[in-house]
């Protein structure tokens, strides 16, 4: 029952989009409009400087806008004016929504300073614990690691690939500089 009676309303709706639509662009095809939809008052939202009062138009009108300018762009684009088209693409790909910036203007150097002191910090606090640490076991040292080497070469660790086979040109245990 209830889509039948969209069915019977969906003219009436377009029409009353339609006026609303040709209204609001500043054209003079309001005269078609049904008599029961002129009792109401249709509050126009011109189309010419969208840019600056969709911030402050209420969802409602917001949806209504979409709506008319969905409508305006079902018709030949050549027949559309400059300020439609850039109300429809305004709506269709401003920053609004979703693609609100998340930065405003002048932020980036703010963003800079706290990112350069966040480094600095962190560079401090790195040498700041590495002069509070021990020293390195000795077993890091140069001298420990070829003596090493040495003892798993008379253990012969290893013979076939690793450090007791003939001809080994590795480094062994070395890893310290």
């Amino acid at each position: 029952m209830q889509s039948s009676s969209r069915l019977l309303l969906r003219p009436v709706l377009q029409a009353r989009r339609r006026c609303f639509a040709t209204a609001t662009a500043g054209h003079a095809h309001a005269a078609h409009a049904p008599a029961a939809e002129s009792k109401r008052p249709v509050a126009a939202i011109p189309l010419s400087n969208i840019e600056a009062q969709w911030a402050l138009l209420s969802p409602d009108e917001k949806s209504s806008v979409a709506d008319q300018l969905e409508e305006l762009q079902k018709r030949d684009w050549k027949l559309l004016s400059g300020d439609e088209k850039k109300a429809a693409y305004y709506v269709a790909f401003g920053p609004h929504g979703r693609r609100t910036p998340i930065h405003e203007k002048g932020d980036g150097f703010r963003i800079f300073l706290g990112t350069s002191a966040a480094v600095a910090a962190a560079g401090v606090l790195f040498y700041a614990i590495r002069a509070r640490s021990p020293p390195p076991p000795q077993t890091m040292s140069t001298e420990w690691q070829e003596a090493m080497n040495e003892r798993a070469i008379e253990q012969k660790m290893n013979p076939i690939t690793g450090i007791a086979s003939e001809g080994y040109k590795g480094k062994g245990f070395v890893t310290s500089k």
